[in-house]
């Protein structure tokens, strides 16, 4: 049994992750920024059995990303698996010429701030582990190769935390880092119109948390290698 930590876990792809993971015996630390919403989403699996607890968890505010792994590091030791899923896009119809730059900073902050800021304060539980893996939910749009215009804000903000990805899997190449891209889902965030189902986008997060033999510091789409 793994502890597996997901951040933005009380609806969309962080949900379906967490039931996933849930339901093969895995301890899930659910975290949400909003308290209500996050107990909510964890009593749900617990009605289902699964091995579930909540914290909140806010990746935009440092004080709410130290205060949680303190309150953690009171019941665990150890780390398996660190999820960076919470994520915002706030930025359709946008194009560079006209970002508004609040929405630019805000963007950045949670997108890619949170995530380094959450897996440094918790690098030490993931040493713990015999097997840590850090999992960043990234998207197509910050791949370099096929890079292409509109939501200029996001595209930076995956561009970077796949940067962000390759930095820490060559410092701390003890950690299994990968970034993936679940692929246009439909979401809150990926809209109706989306081509994938919630199961299909967690499918590649799931077998990176729990498969034996992973790659490290990759960029993966459908559990398959992809260029940056």
């Amino acid at each position: 049994m793994k502890t597996i930590v997901v951040t933005g876990a009380n609806r969309g792809i962080g949900f379906e992750i967490c039931n996933e993971l849930g339901a093969l015996g895995h301890e899930v630390i659910v975290t949400a920024r909003n308290v209500r919403k996050g107990i909510d989403a964890s009593n749900k699996m617990r009605d289902k059995g699964y091995n579930t607890h909540f914290y909140q968890l806010d990746v935009e505010e440092e004080k709410s990303i130290t205060l949680f792994t303190h309150e953690l590091g009171k019941s665990h030791h150890q780390v398996d698996v660190l999820i960076n899923n919470a994520a915002i896009l706030r930025d359709n119809g946008m194009h560079l010429r006209d970002l508004d730059m609040k929405v630019f900073d805000r963007m950045m902050k949670i997108n890619l701030k949170g995530p380094m800021l959450l897996t440094r304060a918790m690098l030490r539980m993931l040493k713990n582990s015999s097997d840590p893996r850090v999992i960043n939910v990234s998207s197509g749009m910050g791949a370099l190769n096929t890079m292409g215009g509109g939501n200029p804000a996001y595209r930076l903000s995956k561009a970077a935390l796949n940067a962000l990805t390759g930095i820490f899997s060559a410092e701390e190449p003890g950690i299994k880092f990968n970034a993936m891209c679940p692929g246009w889902v439909k979401t809150t965030m990926g809209g109706s119109a989306a081509t994938r189902d919630v199961e299909k986008g967690a499918e590649t997060v799931v077998w990176l948390s729990t498969a034996e033999d992973i790659p490290q510091g990759k960029f993966i789409r459908d559990k398959k290698v992809i260029d940056w």
